[in-house]
């Protein structure tokens, strides 16, 4: 199997409100390790939440494929995130970035 990314972990204020925005925004489930921890459980690309300051790490830009761009905008604000950069075309397909309610920056993106 090549090499992949397959889970990114980003640091939160708490995780039952970055718990919630996930789930409204895009519909994810994710599980409690603890009152510090949360992630996702598909096996594919995860995510988890980390809430531990201790343990927290600088967060990379996730990006997250959607199909429907301009919808996946939509639930991010109705989820309380905040726009950071509007939709812009790259090479291969259009996103935005976008912040989470605990500062997180991240984009989504729909490909050509």
């Amino acid at each position: 199997m090549p090499a992949r990314i397959c889970f990114v972990e980003l640091p939160t204020d708490g995780t039952a409100p970055a718990k919630r925005f996930y789930a409204q925004a895009f519909g994810w489930d994710l599980t409690d390790f603890g009152p510090t921890y949360a992630c996702t459980m598909t096996g594919d690309v995860d995510l988890g939440l980390q809430a531990d300051r201790g343990e927290t790490t600088r967060a990379p830009l996730p990006v997250i494929q959607v199909e429907e761009l301009e919808a996946a905008l939509e639930a991010v604000r109705a989820a309380g995130g905040r726009i950071t950069r509007p939709i812009f075309s790259f090479p291969g397909g259009r996103r935005f970035h976008f912040s989470d309610p605990s500062g997180n920056e991240l984009a989504a993106m729909q490909p050509d």
